[in-house]
């Protein structure tokens, strides 16, 4: 799930997941990274979720996947849209 706060000139991301679907650590990495691994791990929240917050500039677009234990690679469903094997939001 996507959650967005605006700014100035810059939009919040925050890209959250269940605390324990998929388990072990998970990394949001995408063209704002540099499709890096391990630069933004998602962190337990206090509602049992686990996420990671990301500021983008507005008004772009940019791709991202997930990235968990066992090079396994997934998309977020919540995502506006997706491109060849990524997904895609809009801030």
């Amino acid at each position: 799930m996507l959650e967005r706060t605006l700014r100035k000139d810059r939009t919040a991301v925050s890209f959250v997941l269940p605390a324990d679907n998929p388990h072990g650590p998970v990394s949001v990495v995408g063209d704002f990274n540099h499709w890096q691994p391990g630069v933004h791990t998602l962190t337990p929240r206090e509602d049992g979720k686990r996420a990671v917050t990301v500021e983008l500039p507005s008004e772009n677009t940019h791709s991202f996947r997930y990235l968990a234990a066992g090079d396994y690679w997934f998309n977020d469903d919540s995502a506006e849209d997706g491109e060849g094997p990524n997904s895609r939001l809009h801030t």
